[in-house]
């Protein structure tokens, strides 16, 4: 056992900037990743608190997205690994405000963009959002600069205002705690509840903090749940996860952390797409989670999780769920044999931010358990072994 606190602040980035270390070896669990996860509901407190006024970064940061909605500019959010997932989410989050808002000629505007495409191919116009933890993702910092220098304006969303990116945007927005896992949750939640306090700035909407605070720790709760699932994937050949909707970036997200934490090789399939030539390639030994929690147009995307869930069933393939309360009665058991982890409705928050947020600790959680259930330590993404060190110095 630790003496972590999961109420108090995580420690923020080095002063001057550096790159955080691998983090300590622990021999079981409970992981820094445990920890992590425990602890991000009073992280997003502290971030809404933090960001609570309108004139402060993340107002600053609405007003830039204001801007560029209603002249009808682009507005591109980039990043990278789970940064990347972060910035589809955020499409999300501000797509939904813009609307809200009333700004319908900007709602299209929102897109994202893998960092490395955009650095080559930059906007010369609207706003460019930058998303990296640490703040020192080269990509993503290149595409900083470049979309800087095209005439776009640029912003980042980064533990450190000090590192390189957040020197490079015009506008920094801080979320000062610093993952202690290098399978980063934090960093995936963090920068999603900026987009969540910028998107009440635009819309005129107020969100709650104890709302998201409550959420996010309904979802790591049901422990026996993820160890159930983690237990019947553990010996699995690979993992398929399928998703629509703002659904897409946490179904993303939950490929990486398997694939950094378990070692479990995974793809992500759009839910349709699944649909259309994968069938082929699964079988017994196949795992298949399927994510669905985002209440808009749900009924017509319940019905194809149905169909897919029920070919999934007569190839007999390894099925869980994470799934929104309300649509527990609507699916039989036998659609998710290892079974589902429970997303509980949030209505008085905005559709996107319920399901991005409210899906994110119950990832965590599975991959968390599945980590445990496969023998591995999530927390250095197996770079405590010298030849993945060594891969990882190679591509850098």
């Amino acid at each position: 056992m630790t003496d972590f606190d999961p109420r108090a602040p995580l420690a923020a980035a080095p002063d001057p900037w550096a790159y955080c270390p691998q983090p300590s070896l622990r021999d079981g669990p409970p992981y820094h990743m445990t920890d992590m996860i425990a602890a991000e509901p009073s992280v997003a407190r502290r971030i809404l608190d933090r960001f609570a006024d309108p004139h402060g970064p993340a107002g600053q940061l609405a007003g830039a997205v204001g801007q560029a909605a209603s002249a009808g500019e682009p507005i591109v959010v980039t990043g990278c690994g789970t940064s990347e997932h972060a910035a589809m989410g955020i499409v999300e989050i501000l797509t939904d405000a813009i609307r809200a808002a009333g700004m319908h000629g900007g709602v299209g505007s929102v897109m994202a963009a893998q960092a490395l495409e955009l650095a080559l191919d930059p906007p010369s116009r609207g706003l460019v959002i930058g998303v990296s933890h640490e703040g020192g993702t080269g990509a993503t910092n290149r595409a900083i600069a470049a979309a800087g220098a095209a005439g776009a304006r640029t912003a980042m969303i980064t533990a450190s205002g000090g590192s390189p990116g957040g020197q490079l945007a015009e506008i920094t927005v801080e979320t000062v705690e610093v993952d202690h896992s290098w399978c980063h949750t934090v960093g995936y939640v963090s920068p999603m509840v900026v987009a969540t306090a910028g998107g009440a700035h635009l819309s005129g909407r107020s969100v709650a903090a104890d709302d998201v605070a409550s959420l996010l720790s309904a979802g790591t709760r049901d422990e026996a749940g993820a160890e159930a699932i983690a237990a019947g994937l553990a010996d699995a050949r690979t993992l398929l996860v399928v998703a629509s909707g703002a659904d897409r970036a946490a179904a993303r997200e939950l490929v990486i952390k398997v694939e950094e934490a378990s070692w479990l090789p995974s793809a992500m399939r759009d839910l349709e797409t699944f649909l259309h030539g994968h069938l082929p390639s699964t079988d017994g030994a196949t795992g298949l989670v399927l994510i669905l929690a985002d209440r808009d147009a749900r009924t017509d995307r319940l019905l194809r999780a149905r169909q897919a869930l029920a070919g999934a069933r007569v190839l007999e393939l390894r099925t869980a769920a994470i799934l929104a309360a309300d649509l527990d009665d609507e699916l039989e058991p036998s659609l998710t044999p290892l079974g589902r982890l429970l997303v509980y409705e949030a209505p008085d928050l905005p559709a996107p931010v319920a399901a991005l947020l409210g899906t994110a600790t119950p990832l965590q959680l599975l991959t968390e358990r599945l980590a445990r259930a496969r023998g591995t330590n999530p927390d250095p993404i197996r770079r405590d072994d010298p030849r993945y060190a060594e891969a990882a110095a190679a591509a850098d």
